[in-house]
Formats: C-alpha cells, structure tokens, sequence
C-alpha cells in the first residue's frame, strides 16, 4: 500500500481463546480426538435451555415491535428495570439514562477503551481476560500496563503492586476491576474492592468493573457489587445475559455509568461512547425486551441455583484432581467456571515432550513448537492437545508472563469431567518428567 493503513495498536489485538480452535481443528483432521475446554460457552459444552426461557423468547418474537430499532440507549422499560434492581441494592443510585446496551460486552468493552484518549491508560489485572487487555492496549497502540493478581494468595489483586503501577505512571486513568475474575476464577472480598476504590479516589481515577460473573459465586464466598463499593468515585460496571442465563448467542451486554455528574470530564467521556453507539444506531432489540421477563420468572433463581451448585461440584473435583501434582500451584475456583493453573517457576523448559502415537499430528505438534518465540506454556498446551486432545490456553497469553493454563469446568458429564482433569494431572506429570 502506498500508505499505511494498519492502526497503531492492530499488534495488540489477539484471542489466543479461540486461536488455540484453530490448531484444535488441524490435529482433529488429522485424527485426534479433541475435548474442548478452551472457551467460555455453555451452550456449545451442552447447556440445555429450559422451555420456559425459549417460551419467554418465543413470545416475543410473535410481537411485531421486537423486529424494530430501539433507543440508543437501549429499551427504556428494561432499563428502568436493570436502575431498580440495582438502587434496591442501597449502593450508587442510578437512573434509566445511567444505562447503555451494546451488542454484547465485546463490544461494550471496545468502545469504552477505544475512546480513551490514546494517552490515557487504564491498568488492567494480569493474568487479564484478553478482551479487556488486547482492547485497551489496541487504543494505546503499545503493551497493556497491569497490575498483579498473586496467585499465592487466592489469585487476590496485589494492592501494593497496583499502587506502584498508578503512582509512577501518570498516564494511568483508570483501573479495570474483574469480579469474579476471568481466567482465575477468583472472587474479591470487600476489603480487596474498598482497597481498589480507595486508591482510585486517591489518585483521581475511574474505575471500570467487569462484573459479568456476578451471580456466579459459590463455595461460600461473597463479594458486592460495584455500586456497593465505589462512592463517590466515577465507574462504569459492566454486565451481561451471556453467562449468567445463559445466552451467548444474544450478544447483549450493558454498562451502568455511577458518578458522571461528579467530574465533567468523566460525563463527557461517556457522552462520546453514547455519540458512538448512535452512530451504530441501537444494539439488538430482542434479548434486551426478554431481560425483564427471563428475570423475574418464577424458575430463574431456581434454575441458576443448580448451575451454580453444578459449577461448585465441579470446581471441587478439578482442585482434588490437581492440588497434589508436583510442579504447579493451583487454587480453587470460587466464581465464573474457570481455573487457572500456574507452572512453578523452573519447571518448564524447551525439552519437554508428551508422546504423540499419531505421526501426524506428532509432526504438526512439532511444527508449531519448533518456532524461537514460543512460550514454554504454549509448548505444553501444543503437546498437551496433541496428546491427549485436551484443549485449554496458554496463561501467558492472558497478559501475564505467567506460565500455565486456564480451563473451564463448562462440561456437564461428571464421569467425562473426571477423566479430562485426570488425563491433565497425568500429562502434566510425564510432561515434566520427560
């Protein structure tokens, strides 16, 4: 081209997520088995949707006003509904115009980072959900500045490590917050929050909540929400129907905005993502007109208990599976249905092999392996795959130089779920013995 046309951050932008389905795919054509426990859909790991909720949708696809636009905004009666359950809460109060959708937090999250002035950084967990780190590291054009989640201490934000990041860095912002934590699973105390917002207030910050997760909690932990924590300090939360009902496919999402009134700067930050959205129109109108109904229906709570209490069963079965092993660290997930595992440090190295019986899929495995540049995780996960047919992500590709893995615990077979996370412990074992 005779001009250049790459944005400055299109480096920055990966999903290792879904990168992995893409080797996942060639060794399956080779003839490998492949158990998916890479990504986060419940629908496509066998979540069955109860008639209920598709009669509640069925409904309103009978209703001729589901086919039309709506506001920018979003549906004003869902709105009023999503301000009033969560003023019923006591926390920040917010009103209907406090509320954007979007077409699924996807895009919520590229426009909330892509219209940060490009100088303006906000500080992201590491290991980070790749969505939230490689968008706001597109918008910089350069690396995501983090801070640390210790995997020492349940995967909790290190506070001292995020003060350094905000204290000798004037550029930073505002801070991401991701409760409950994808890809950790982890599940912040009040006095973590308290200790996140307190520093936002001190240095004159915003702060962003990822709380897609938040009806998702089990093993006895508790956390709050945004609303409860953030005072007086400017947020946005996020939220979404993807996970918690779930509906994927929907790709709705929304973002409650606390505190504008109180920095005019902050207000006209979030005008200008509203002025983006117009732009685009509106998002989908049908899963946001089913919000209200699908809520308040007498089966929700009921139905969301069991896939709670699913996940907890099996976040239990997969920290026994894998808490003894040698060579890694391992905590218990506690929200969302994810885990991730950490190698300790030394362990891995560019030797290490699992064995391949297919010659085929050997070759390919050795292919992708043979670069200079490839993680020590990545080789794992490459002949762990190869192996096996156990697909999970390189840690290192959640902006972390972290070495592990993350896995879901989406598969609704227990007896299948056993024998994945043992196959696990064991490759583990003979990768690092090899």
């Amino acid at each position: 081209m005779r001009t250049d046309i790459l944005h400055i951050g299109a480096g920055e932008l990966t999903y290792e997520i879904r990168n992995i389905v893409n080797v996942g795919e060639k060794l399956q054509k080779l003839g490998a088995r492949v158990y998916w426990e890479n990504i986060g859909d419940p629908i496509a790991k066998g979540e069955e949707i109860p008639l209920w909720m598709k009669q509640v949708v069925a409904d309103l696809v009978m209703e001729d006003a589901t086919y039309g636009y709506c506001p920018t905004r979003g549906i004003l009666e869902t709105r009023e509904f999503i301000a009033a359950e969560t003023n019923k809460r006591g926390g920040a109060q917010i009103g209907p115009e406090d509320i954007i959708f979007f077409n699924g937090l996807g895009d919520a999250i590229s426009k909330v980072f892509g219209f940060l002035r490009r100088t303006a950084r906000v500080v992201v967990p590491s290991p980070s959900y790749t969505t939230h780190s490689s968008a706001e590291a597109a918008h910089a054009g350069d690396r995501p500045v983090t801070y640390r989640l210790d995997p020492n201490n349940y995967w909790y934000p290190d506070l001292d490590d995020l003060e350094k990041r905000i204290k000798y860095n004037p550029a930073v912002a505002g801070i991401l917050i991701i409760n409950p934590d994808n890809p950790t699973g982890a599940v912040y105390p009040e006095r973590i929050l308290r200790g996140m917002v307190a520093l936002a207030k001190k240095y004159d910050l915003f702060v962003i909540c990822d709380e897609v997760y938040h009806n998702i909690i089990y093993n006895g932990q508790k956390t709050l929400p945004l609303s409860d924590v953030i005072g007086d300090v400017p947020a946005i939360a996020m939220r979404g129907i993807s996970k918690e009902m779930p509906w994927p496919g929907s790709r709705c999402g929304w973002i409650e905005v606390y505190n504008a009134d109180r920095d005019p700067m902050f207000a006209k930050y979030v005008s200008s993502i509203l002025n983006a959205k117009m732009v685009e129109v509106c998002s989908t109108t049908l899963p946001q007109k089913a919000i209200p109904a699908l809520v308040s229906h007498p089966q929700y709570v009921p139905y969301l208990k069991e896939r709670i209490s699913r996940y907890e069963r099996m976040s239990n079965i997969a920290y026994e599976a894998l808490r003894d092993v040698d060579g890694i660290l391992v905590n218990r997930t506690n929200g969302a249905f994810y885990m991730s595992v950490v190698f300790r440090e030394g362990r891995l190295n560019d030797r290490q092999t699992l064995s391949i019986d297919n010659p085929e899929v050997r070759a390919q495995v050795e292919s992708l392996v043979s670069g200079p540049n490839v993680a020590p995780d990545k080789r794992f996960v490459y002949y762990l795959l190869g192996a096996t047919g156990v697909c999970v992500v390189p840690l290192s590709s959640f902006a972390t130089e972290l070495q592990g893995f993350r896995i879901t615990l989406l598969e609704r077979d227990e007896e299948r779920f056993n024998k994945i996370f043992r196959i696990i412990a064991d490759g583990i074992r003979q990768y690092l013995d090899s």
